[in-house]
């Protein structure tokens, strides 16, 4: 079979059997960003913009999240929500206004809510209001993550071939070891998601499993408290 005639998730299953390029790895201090967990995007049946790759998605976050608050490492979770009059969703909002369009989730509905499976430590946890795609574009992350001496960035959420690839480019772009656990990032169609893996691993970060990303995070020490 020649590689144009190979559906997409046949070709990210051979780069993971067989990786071309040594992995990044995990560093001292790692974060992770949660991108757009929130129920336009998480909630099947009731929003047209909703998907589902992986039906555990949810459950392998709070697992995650779980153990970077245990270990004492910054736990992100972006959402996108704009004004009444959209203006603040730029050009981007201009591509369709319908009902379920992007410009139409707005600050305070229930489509820019957090899933209400998901476990978020308000107090702890750090949630950035984003409008573009990135995870970085025009938010406070950068700082964020320098106070923090971060070093590597794990990434979850949807879509995979949207805000979730536009958040692990504009991280690696920050020189930050890039890792997406296969089974918490999710897209609309199977072909994009896989599609936009394959792309990932091959150029900008590791796309572990689940449990290869939990057993390497637990092999770094750490953070002591600092009481601050």
């Amino acid at each position: 079979m020649q590689t144009s005639d190979k559906t997409a998730r046949q070709l990210f299953a051979e780069v993971k059997a067989n990786p071309t390029r040594k992995r990044f790895g995990f560093g001292r201090m790692p974060a992770l960003i949660n991108v757009d967990p929130q129920k336009a995007y998480t909630c099947v049946g009731e929003f047209a913009t909703a998907y589902e790759t992986d039906p555990r998605q949810l459950e392998y976050i709070n697992a995650l999240a779980a153990e970077f608050r245990a270990r004492g490492f910054p736990v992100v979770w972006t959402y996108v929500a704009y004004m009444d009059s959209g203006e603040d969703c730029g050009v981007w909002g201009t591509r369709s206004n319908t009902p379920d369009s992007l410009q139409n989730i707005k600050v305070g509905s229930r489509r820019s809510e957090f899933d209400d499976r998901l476990v978020i430590d308000h107090k702890r946890d750090i949630i950035i209001n984003k409008r573009m795609a990135s995870a970085f574009f025009e938010t406070n992350l950068g700082s964020i993550f320098t106070y923090h001496g971060v070093d590597t960035v794990v990434v979850t959420g949807g879509s995979t071939s949207g805000c979730v690839r536009a958040t692990v480019v504009d991280s690696l772009q920050r020189s930050f070891r890039t890792i997406v656990p296969e089974e918490c990032v999710a897209d609309k169609h199977e072909s994009p998601h896989f599609a936009n893996l394959y792309d990932m691993a091959l150029k900008y970060a590791d796309v572990l499993t689940f449990e290869e990303t939990m057993a390497q995070l637990k092999q770094v020490p750490a953070r002591a408290a600092t009481g601050g």
